[in-house]
């Protein structure tokens, strides 16, 4: 069996980590390395380990996924300047944890490209 992921301990109590949303689908807290004022993960509460190895069974977990980001920014004041939401996909794509997650960025104007 495969080492559990830092975010299946954290959905599993074993690292203790204190919610900015939580619902029966989704759980969202602070980025532990903040890269904007407003700086949130959201992971689903079913592993999926990213969008490429995703399938048809995903497809509501990952839309939840996306609801709850929209749901974080209102709850931290971000919705109506803006944000960003970015999903790293693989090792190209700069995944480091192998658990599907989504970060909502906000709370400052965000450059583009990213880098």
């Amino acid at each position: 069996m495969s080492e559990k992921t830092i975010f299946e301990k954290i959905l599993q109590g074993e690292i203790p980590c204190k919610p900015v949303y939580e619902d029966e689908y989704t759980f969202a807290f602070n980025d532990i390395n903040p890269q904007a004022p407003v700086h949130i993960l959201i992971i689903p509460k079913k592993k999926i380990v990213n969008v490429a190895e995703s399938n048809e069974t995903d497809i509501e977990q990952m839309g939840r996924v996306l609801y709850t980001a929209k749901k974080v920014a209102e709850l931290t004041g971000i919705a109506k300047t803006g944000y960003r939401l970015v999903m790293n996909n693989g090792d190209h794509g700069g995944q480091t944890v192998y658990y599907m997650h989504c970060h909502v960025l906000g709370g400052r104007s965000l450059a583009w490209p990213p880098g």
